[in-house]
């Protein structure tokens, strides 16, 4: 975000949004960030049968700040830009004309919509300061970093099972460190290219037990 000149606060958009987990919305809206299919695609994601880049937490997060970017050069405003994020540019543009109004808290919108700068800024609150709203989180509790390598993949791989023998691990690994690879093989176009995450070979990584919401750290780049 600091990349992209945005404030650092829009980063609890994302937990609004979906509580940091990759979530699918009634709408079919995807990822952390849940976009739909078409913007995902109109800001570089790759979403095909075999590989959905919305489920990836960092290019995720890149198209994203594209997107609010747009969005507040749009509006000339943070809020604004948020709410079109929420419920879409259409429908925010519309309400704005009807309502005959330029300022998102003066807006009448859906209950979703019209709490959701609120919920982004109680995030904020709570995240920044998580025990004085009765949160106490250990060392123990939270998720340890996970050192990986990433692989630059061009070619179709058939057997996933292989390819994560090949590189000294298992497809649950593979797996769980790739949400974004969405089923155990890959078909990609020509010229087309996807990164994969491998847990490191040059650093001994603690055993952990691996769930969908766990996010890594490109420590290569």
């Amino acid at each position: 975000l600091k990349a992209y000149e945005i404030p650092s606060d829009i980063r609890y958009l994302a937990i609004a949004e979906s509580g940091l987990q990759n979530v699918v919305s009634p709408a079919g809206a995807r990822g952390v960030w849940q976009f739909m299919k078409e913007t995902a695609q109109h800001y570089g994601l790759t979403v095909n049968n075999s590989v959905d880049e919305r489920y990836d937490i960092e290019l995720a997060t890149h198209a994203a700040c594209k997107y609010l970017t747009f969005l507040n050069k749009k509006y000339k405003d943070w809020p604004l830009a948020a709410a079109a994020y929420n419920m879409g540019q259409g429908a925010l543009d519309a309400e704005l004309k009807q309502q005959q109004v330029e300022s998102y808290f003066d807006l009448f919108l859906n209950e979703e919509t019209s709490r959701y700068v609120f919920r982004i800024l109680s995030y904020k609150l709570i995240c920044e300061d998580p025990m004085q709203y009765g949160f106490y989180l250990r060392p123990d509790d939270l998720y340890p970093e996970i050192p990986v390598d990433t692989l630059r993949v061009d070619t179709n791989v058939t057997d996933m099972v292989l390819f994560a023998q090949k590189q000294g691990t298992t497809l649950k690994m593979i797996r769980n460190l790739n949400p974004h690879l969405r089923k155990s093989a890959i078909e990609l176009k020509a010229n087309e290219s996807i990164r994969i995450f491998v847990p490191s070979l040059s650093q001994k990584a603690k055993p952990v037990q691996l769930d969908s919401t766990v996010f890594v750290r490109n420590l290569n780049e």
